[in-house]
Formats: structure tokens, C-alpha cells, sequence
């Protein structure tokens, strides 16, 4: 049972009032809705010592003093890269000797607590910059605008998928076979995807053969850009989104674009985070890793039927939360967001 909070001053003066003026135990313990017990000890205590305030508790006299934790917080939050034992040193330096539980525990106290660094894209100035203009030129379009785009990526996925964690419940025993995950080395073989939706659904899911090349890249665009774009229903005013992948920006490629007229959603370097369908990847892969496909043919085909599977509705409400992410990216000056 957790620690009740301590009566204020002015309700402690209150039972102390109510007793010297004749009332017994019960009486104010029921008009103050206090416990009859700590009635009890604080006219005990007042008899004793003559006042309500709390007399000083025995116990360590703080480490740290409250302005020494301000400052300890202020240096973490400043420098989230620093480990607890530097804090340590910078403290010792300064005359203020603490361990790192200590260290550790008003850390806790204060909300922060040691997560492992997400690995993004390294943004330089010119990607921050392209990124904001991206975000300030389109986070005001509506919805239709947003449901006339087809986006198209890119995915490896491995037969034993290398990248999934998976949590146990145990004591001890860490390495008993039954609380340890098996791996294999490169995943036991993967396969390249290229895919693409839009609001409407999921359109063509084709498998990548060897190293893509940019005459690779462009015979999956003839054979699927324009089928998908119809099957999804987008009309004849649709835009294109792909990446500034080489293959993607080679001169045969964009020649077929401006031929094909198909118009091309001019997009910023380093902007993984900016393309939903990375959201789309994730659950794929989680679907498909869930059916634990035995070898990669068996993986392509789960592949395959989980990606027409994703209902339109959820490609839907990914799509119009889009300008959500992209008022996010303005808010946080370019850098990467979470979506």
C-alpha cells in the first residue's frame, strides 16, 4: 500500500481548534472526514511539542542539493549523448561526489530515462532546408490532392526477418533455448520489392530480380505505373511520387516519364520518413513474418497475398493524416519527425 499524503497545516489547526474546545476523537474525525487514528497522533503530537508543523525526519541528508539536480537534469537534456558516468566526473569536478544510481534515480525522478538512439538519415543544412520548402509548399493542399498520388518505393525483406524483436517473459536463463530468438546469417536469403498505393488501395507488388538497374526500373514502370493507376481508380490527373534514387532520376527514366506524360511529385533528398508508404513496409512485413514462411518462394507468395489483403481503408486514413507529418516536419524545422 502506497504512502497517504500528508494533512495540510490549516487542517491540522482545525482538529487541534475542535479538540480544545471539547469535541472527542470521533466527533471531529467524522466532520473532518479524517481517520480517528491520526486525530489521535496529532493532538498527541501538538500535547508533545506544541506545534502542527512536521518536525525534521531522520534519514541521509541529500546527496544533492535541489539546485545541483536542476542542473544535472539541465546537462542531460542539453547533451542527451552523455552515459551516467560522465555526469558522474562533470559532478566530481564540480565538488559533488554521487554515484551513478544516484545519477540514475533522479534521472527516473524526472521523466528521462536511457532509450536507444533512433538511426535516421544524416540531414545536412541543404536536405533541412529542401525538406522545410517541401513541407511549407504542400502542407496546404486537400485531401484530393493527396488522394490523386501514387507512391512507390523500394523494400528488402528477409526470410527470417533479422530486424523483428521479439519479447519473453523470464527469470533467469536468458540463453535456455526457449527465451532465445535463432538467427541465421543475411536473414536466410531475402527478396526485392518494388511496390506502390494510393488512397484507394495497394497497386502492383512486383519482385525484383537481382540488382536493380535503371533498365530494370524502367520495365516495372511500363508494366505496372499505368495498370495500377487504373485499377486504383485515380483518374487521369494522378501524380507520381518516387525517391531521388539514381535509377530513379536516370535521363532513359524521366524521357519515358515525359513521354508517358505522367506527371512526377518533385521530392526532397534524405526523406524516407516523408513517404507513407514506409508505414506500408512495416505492415507487411509484420504480416508476413507472422505466417513464418519456410523458404522464399513461400515468402514471395505471402508477399504477395498480404499486400492485397491491406484493406483501402487503412491506405486511406494513412494518406489523410499525410499533412499531419508534413506540419510536423515545418513545426520541427526540417528535421526528422515521428509519424
Amino acid at each position: 500500500m502506497g504512502k497517504s499524503k500528508e494533512l495540510s497545516v490549516d487542517l491540522k489547526k482545525r482538529i487541534i481548534d475542535l479538540n480544545k474546545s471539547g469535541k472527542s476523537l470521533g466527533a471531529i474525525s467524522k466532520q473532518l472526514q479524517v481517520p480517528r487514528a491520526t486525530v489521535q497522533t496529532i493532538i498527541r503530537k501538538y500535547k508533545v511539542h506544541g506545534t502542527v508543523v512536521s518536525l525534521p525526519r531522520s534519514g541521509r541528508k541529500r546527496k544533492l542539493s535541489h539546485a545541483a539536480e536542476r542542473r544535472l537534469v539541465r546537462m542531460v537534456k542539453s547533451q542527451p549523448r552523455i552515459t551516467k558516468k560522465q555526469v558522474c566526473k562533470d559532478l566530481e569536478a564540480d565538488g559533488t561526489q554521487v554515484s551513478v544510481s544516484t545519477v540514475k534515480r533522479v534521472l527516473h525522478r524526472h521523466g528521462l530515462r536511457g532509450c536507444r538512439a533512433r538511426k535516421k538519415p544524416l540531414l545536412q543544412k541543404r536536405h533541412l532546408k529542401t525538406r522545410l520548402k517541401f513541407a511549407a509548399d504542400h502542407m496546404d493542399k486537400d485531401k484530393t490532392f493527396w488522394r490523386k498520388v501514387l507512391w512507390s518505393d523500394e523494400t528488402k525483406i528477409e526470410l527470417f526477418g533479422h530486424n523483428t524483436q521479439q519479447y519473453v517473459w523470464r527469470r533467469k536463463g536468458a540463453f535456455n533455448p526457449r527465451n532465445t530468438m535463432p538467427t541465421v546469417k543475411h536473414g536466410g536469403g531475402s527478396i526485392m520489392l518494388w511496390g506502390c498505393f494510393a488512397a484507394s488501395g495497394t497497386g502492383s507488388l512486383q519482385k525484383v530480380n537481382g540488382i536493380m538497374k535503371k533498365e530494370d526500373y524502367l520495365q516495372i514502370l511500363q508494366e505496372n505505373l499505368k495498370p495500377s493507376a487504373r485499377r486504383l481508380g485515380l483518374g487521369r490527373s494522378w501524380v507520381f511520387q518516387q525517391d531521388n534514387d539514381p535509377k530513379h532520376t536516370s535521363k532513359v527514366v524521366k524521357e519515358w516519364l515525359n513521354q508517358a506524360r505522367i506527371k512526377v511529385l518533385e521530392w526532397p533528398s534524405q526523406s524516407p520518413d516523408l513517404n507513407p508508404i514506409e508505414n506500408m513496409w512495416t505492415v507487411l512485413k509484420k504480416r508476413v513474418h507472422a505466417r513464418k514462411p519456410s523458404h522464399l518462394a513461400e515468402l514471395h507468395q505471402f508477399c504477395q497475398e498480404e499486400w492485397s489483403n491491406i484493406r483501402p481503408e487503412a491506405c486511406q486514413e494513412l494518406v489523410d493524416g499525410y499533412q499531419k507529418r508534413l506540419v510536423a516536419v515545418k513545426m520541427a524545422k526540417g528535421h526528422v519527425t515521428k509519424y
